[in-house]
């Protein structure tokens, strides 16, 4: 191989799901360990992987997502190295060990099929955001893989009193055990976040951890519905 480009190559494979620099996801496809990942994100694969947009269990599960943010998603089944991208973001990889993550769905790339997954309304919000706000949950054993524009925070809440307020255009994930609120603050309108009008944050309390990214493009945004 030429010399200056043998520091890109892949390597070795160690994991079902790893980073391949930051902006780069790599999978190892087994047959019978089936991906769900964004359509539209597959950039390299070798061996034999087959795609299937929309499949069944994706279009029953977004019957219920009747806002919208749904990420388009498809299957993918096969054997070999799959290499999954989302316009240079950065990616986030989690081994849920029975745990449960709750994300946007903007900000989801790819996850294992067996795990539980489905879309709920986030609590707490309703008041202030009109129809209220809606998330991805996913759980079980296995693993997932985020995105986020720019290098990641992960704030750990702590357990205690104290709120952790995120930008909502900031969010990427959160436990979902965390308690959410929402909070207006007029006086710092102009200081937090792009969003016209008031400034809006999330509030979370307890113990768990809040993704934020450094990025509040409004493509990106979680959409609160009013």
């Amino acid at each position: 191989m030429n010399q200056p480009l043998a520091g890109f190559a892949p390597a070795p494979v160690t994991a079902r799901m790893e980073n391949h620099g930051n902006h780069m996801l790599k999978v190892a496809m087994q047959t019978g360990n089936d991906l769900f990942a964004r359509v539209g994100s597959m950039v390299a694969y070798e061996g034999f992987v087959q795609y299937e947009p929309n499949p069944p269990a994706v279009r029953q599960i977004a019957r219920d997502w009747m806002t919208g943010e749904g990420a388009p998603l498809m299957k993918c089944t096969g054997d070999g190295l799959l290499y999954l991208a989302d316009y240079g973001a950065n990616v986030v990889v989690i081994n849920l060990n029975g745990d449960a993550i709750s994300v946007n769905a903007t900000n989801l790339l790819a996850f294992d099929c067996h795990l539980q997954w489905g879309v709920e309304r986030v609590k707490g919000l309703a008041k202030f955001a009109g129809q209220g706000l809606w998330n991805t949950k996913i759980s079980g054993q296995g693993w997932v893989a985020l995105t986020s524009r720019g290098k990641p925070i992960v704030v750990d809440c702590g357990g205690g009193e104290d709120e952790t307020y995120v930008d909502p255009d900031a969010l990427v994930a959160w436990s979902p055990n965390l308690k959410v609120k929402g909070k207006r603050s007029f006086k710092a309108q102009s200081l937090i976040g792009r969003g016209s009008g008031e400034a809006y944050q999330m509030a979370f309390s307890g113990q768990g951890i809040v993704v934020v990214q450094p990025s509040e493009d409004s493509t990106d945004r979680l959409r609160i519905r009013g």
